[in-house]
Formats: structure tokens, C-alpha cells, sequence
């Protein structure tokens, strides 16, 4: 019978060469249906791709509690309106340490978040700004991280539907604070023990925000650039959107409670009469959160300054001042007081309040140079 030559495979000369092709030079991708890169691959590939920042390898621990806590904290926060999570706590007359009506979703926030932070089994030490001194977690799953956190950020403005957030920085805990019981009264040795963890914000080795608003925005910075993640509903999952964010070096947005305008010394008032006369704008929203994440985004300057009724003005610096400062700085921004770098500041209390001044590097420049030169 006749014969017929074989036919390579894929129309392959029999006999040719296989020639390879080198693969084409690795960039970071920006998430996409066929592969999301989740917040939980990224500090993955981070650790790998940055052997010597030993911390990233403890952050999948840290950021699956966060990321865990966040997720339901935007539940709360986008069904409170129908599950009656609106309004005060208790029907109005609870406090907390710093003497601020607290709304019935700052309380279960700042549940949710310390339950999560405490089964990571990487956390030390919590801080929270609704607590009134830290939380020593027991050594079952105690760590080496303390976490201070804002559990929720904003949430003055629930009930009227507008943005509100997370904000959390996580230091490293070089001291022995165990103790048996974590609800238990806290000695006075074990606060001297945690006196000694409060640290200022360049000793900080992650810190970032969740913004609950249209979509839900994780950016986080491990001490490498600034990272944004966006809550995809139909996986579930953080997938990161913004690479290597960047805050412009100008802008033309101001962010002032212009209503404390006579209370702010003469070289403030100066700046925002100038902003004015130069055409830019004033986009105030009352939740930190936010008006970072349009001050990274956009470009421009965000500021809690002091006046003649709040001299160190009204942001904590564990709980807000430093890790938003952190990311500023990382973004390539700058955040001070208008005298100090925030990020230098020592602190002497947990709930030490500390004016900032953050945003765009030569916006916020010229107020430093301005007070400097007040000074001299």
C-alpha cells in the first residue's frame, strides 16, 4: 500500500530547531479578569522580589486581618442606613477619651478591627483612638507589632452618606508586653511597658487607609512606595489598581475648615488669602480619609492646623497625624506641623493631638520656608 509522509505536529519541520524566545522584561501589572493581583499576592511577590525587608513576610499575617476587618466594616458602613447602625451609641451620651460623642459604628468598628488584628497572631499591642489606653493582647496569639488605628474615621458624617475611612500604622514591638488576660486591668507595669512602645512615625513599618465611599480603596504603604487596592465585590477581594502612587509636586486644591480662619495664626491666613487670589480651590469634606486620598490623587494641600482654641489642633498623631504622614512622605509628598517634620515627633501620650500640614511637596514647602523665615 501507498505511504504518506508523517506531518510534524503544529505543522513543524521534522527535524527543525526549537528556538527560545526570551520572555519579555517583568512590569508590575495592574489587576485584570485574567489575573487580579490581590493584596495578598502583591505582599507575596513583594517579599519575595525584597528579601532584606524582613517585616513583609509578617504583613500577609497583618494585612489578611485589616483587609478582613475593612471588607466588613464597608458592609456595616453601606447598610447602616437600614439596619439601624445610624446615630449615637447608646442613644447619645457615650464618650470616649477625648470626650467625643461616639456613634454607634465607631464602636463596632473599632470590634471588628481589634478581634481581627488579635487573631493574626502577629499583633503585640493595639491602640485604638475609641480605646481609652492600649490593649495588650494575651499570649495565645500575642506578636511582635503594635497596631494604632482610627476604626473609622469620619464618622461624623454616617447618618448624610459621605466618605468615610480606616486609618492604621503598624510599628514594630521590640518589648516583652504579654499578659494573661487581655481584658484584664492593666498594671502599672504594663503601661510603663507600653509607654516605652510609642514610637514616633519614621519607626513606623506599614501604615494606610480604607476609604468607604463609591468603591471601597485600601492604600497601604509597606516603607517601598504607595500601594492602592480597589474592593472588587465579585471575587471579594482587593485587587490592586494604583501602582506606585505618586502625589504631584504642585496642585491648585486647599483643604482648610476655612470656618477657623480668625483663630489661625497670621502666616496661614497669609497662604489661603494667596490660594484665593492665585484661583485654586477649597474642597473640604470633614473626613481625613478622603481628603487625603483626593490630595494623593489629585495634587493640593490638606491641613488640621492650630489655632487660638486648639493650639495642637485636633488630629491624634498615633492614630492619624503619623501613618497618613508616612504615606505622604512615601508618595513623595510632605507632612509637618509647619515647625517639625510630624514623623519626628516623639509622642507623650496615646492620644497626643498634633497640627498637620500634608500634601504636594512644593505647596507645603513654601509654608515651611514661610514659618522659617518667621522664625529667623
Amino acid at each position: 500500500p501507498a505511504t504518506h509522509p508523517t506531518t510534524p505536529a503544529c505543522g513543524r519541520r521534522a527535524g527543525a530547531a526549537v528556538r527560545m524566545v526570551a520572555a519579555p522584561a517583568r512590569s508590575k501589572p495592574v489587576s485584570s479578569d485574567v489575573s487580579p493581583v490581590t493584596l495578598t499576592r502583591f505582599i507575596i511577590e513583594e517579599g519575595m522580589a525584597n528579601a532584606d525587608l524582613s517585616h513583609l513576610k509578617d504583613m500577609e499575617n497583618l494585612m489578611a486581618a485589616i483587609q478582613l476587618a475593612c471588607k466588613k466594616i464597608a458592609s456595616l458602613v453601606s447598610r447602616a442606613g437600614i439596619t439601624n447602625l445610624t446615630g449615637l451609641e447608646s442613644g447619645g451620651g457615650a464618650v470616649n477619651v477625648q470626650g467625643e460623642e461616639q456613634k454607634k459604628l465607631d464602636v463596632l468598628s473599632n470590634e471588628v478591627l481589634k478581634n481581627a488584628l488579635r487573631f493574626s497572631g502577629k499583633m503585640g499591642v493595639m491602640a485604638s483612638e475609641e480605646e481609652d489606653k492600649p490593649v495588650l493582647v494575651e499570649e495565645t496569639f500575642s506578636g511582635n507589632y503594635i497596631c494604632v488605628f482610627d476604626p473609622l474615621d469620619g464618622s461624623s458624617n454616617i447618618d448624610a452618606g459621605i466618605a468615610t475611612g480606616t486609618i492604621f500604622g503598624i510599628f514594630e514591638d521590640n518589648g516583652q508586653c504579654l499578659t494573661q488576660d487581655w481584658e484584664d486591668e492593666i498594671d502599672e507595669a504594663e503601661m510603663q511597658c507600653m509607654t516605652a512602645t510609642m514610637q514616633p512615625g519614621k519607626n513606623l513599618v506599614a501604615a494606610g487607609y480604607c476609604m468607604y465611599s463609591s468603591s471601597t480603596n485600601l492604600v497601604v504603604t509597606f516603607g517601598d512606595g504607595v500601594h492602592g487596592f480597589t474592593l472588587d465585590p465579585s471575587i471579594g477581594e482587593f485587587v490592586l489598581t494604583n501602582h506606585d502612587m505618586k502625589i504631584p509636586e504642585d496642585g491648585k486644591i486647599y483643604s482648610f475648615n476655612e470656618a477657623n480662619q480668625p483663630n489661625w495664626d497670621p502666616v496661614l491666613q497669609k497662604f489661603i488669602a494667596e490660594y484665593k487670589t492665585r484661583g485654586y480651590s477649597s474642597r473640604y469634606i470633614g473626613s481625613m480619609v478622603a481628603d487625603v486620598h483626593r490630595t494623593i490623587m489629585y495634587g493640593g494641600i490638606f491641613g488640621y492646623p492650630g489655632d487660638k482654641k486648639n493650639p495642637n489642633g485636633k488630629l491624634r498623631l498615633l492614630y492619624e497625624g503619623a501613618p497618613m504622614s508616612f504615606l505622604i512622605e512615601q508618595a513623595g509628598g510632605i507632612s509637618t506641623t509647619g515647625t517639625e517634620r510630624v514623623m519626628d515627633i516623639e509622642p507623650k501620650s496615646v492620644h497626643q493631638r498634633v497640627p498637620v500640614i500634608l500634601g504636594s511637596k512644593n505647596m507645603v514647602q513654601e509654608i515651611v520656608d514661610a514659618y522659617k523665615s518667621q522664625s529667623n
